[in-house]
């Protein structure tokens, strides 16, 4: 956490409702570059299945209040947070958030429950300059009051196949989320992820998801290595485990680009 003025917070949501696109792989690993260059960082796991959580050493069944009480019950963000070794707060989740959907549908203003969380923490002079929301694989509930919290949202996206039909499907949801909910979000990119450059096709992939969709595509690629894997069993994200992988070294330097990015903000 740091004092510097709310201004310059920037909430970016982690969006894709395919799995296995290194979704949560991303977040934290970001995360924990962004607190590399002295950033303070809040990650939000919104997955019921809670892997942000468990993959930064938490057992989502050892916790008796989660992101599920914060956002269902009004339970304080700051009750609930913890700090990690990464250097990154979480806001965890357990299982009970797959409850949280069927509890916030009938809710008025459902789409503004994550805002509220964010700007309950500002008021109460807990200041973060990144609050980075890994969202469910779906494009429910949760996945919309992400958005409709975010100042931009990163697409993850694995390089290993052309189905990219699930982008169409969430940037249909974005359009929805900026004429209803949330007028100022933004598009980052898209995150190639699972890159491998030795493959033609995945240089294709690469060379048509911005054409396809009209979407900046941050760089570096993500490239595969088996220690993404292994990080996830240690508690810690690749940046600690594996400091100079190819992975980490990307990831850094995304993180990099994305504080370029959100230096240019508004």
């Amino acid at each position: 956490m740091s004092t510097t003025a709310p201004s310059s917070r920037t909430v970016l949501a982690v969006a894709n409702q395919k799995g296995g696109v290194a979704k949560t792989t991303s977040v934290a690993s970001i995360g924990a570059a962004l607190a590399e260059r002295g950033e303070s960082v809040l990650l939000v796991d919104l997955d019921p299945q809670a892997c942000l959580t468990f993959s930064l050493g938490i057992d989502p069944e050892d916790l008796e209040i989660s992101v599920h009480h914060v956002l269902t019950k009004g339970v304080d963000p700051d009750e609930v947070i913890l700090r990690t070794d990464d250097g990154v707060d979480l806001l965890p989740a357990t299982i009970e958030l797959a409850r949280a959907e069927a509890d916030l549908l009938t809710r008025t203003g459902r789409e503004h429950v994550i805002r509220t969380v964010i700007e309950d923490l500002a008021a109460a002079d807990t200041h973060y300059d990144w609050i980075l929301l890994d969202c469910p694989p779906s494009l429910g509930v949760l996945t919309v009051a992400a958005l409709t919290a975010a100042d931009g949202v990163l697409v993850p996206l694995q390089c290993e196949t052309l189905s990219h039909r699930g982008v169409g499907q969430l940037l249909d949801t974005v359009h929805d989320v900026r004429r209803f909910t949330n007028r100022d979000l933004e598009v980052w990119g898209v995150l190639p992820t699972l890159y491998d450059g030795r493959t033609n096709h995945a240089r294709t992939v690469l060379d048509t998801i911005s054409e396809t969709y009209d979407l900046e595509v941050i760089e570096p690629p993500i490239p595969k290595t088996i220690k993404f894997a292994e990080a996830p069993a240690a508690g810690r994200s690749i940046l600690a485990t594996s400091k100079s992988n190819k992975g980490a070294v990307a990831y850094r330097e995304v993180a990099g680009n994305l504080m370029k990015r959100a230096a240019r903000k508004g």
